[in-house]
């Protein structure tokens, strides 16, 4: 079951990862919200973050202070 996280607006988002390369060869994790369950759905959190919501509603995953 994919992490959801419901906003103030009562909208549902999904916590997602993915794997990039950038340009000069290193590979990056991305962590991303999304109102679908897609590949790359993550079941919790990822250790050392939180889940905060943008002045517009949208949900962010921050480091944890």
């Amino acid at each position: 079951m994919a992490y959801s996280f419901t906003n103030s607006k009562d909208r549902t988002y999904f916590l997602h990862r993915k794997d990039t390369t950038l340009k000069n060869g290193r590979t990056q994790t991305i962590y991303f919200f999304a109102k679908e369950v897609k590949d790359g759905a993550l079941d919790a959190v990822p250790a050392g973050y939180v889940v905060s919501e943008s002045r517009n509603g949208l949900p962010v995953l921050k480091k944890a202070g």
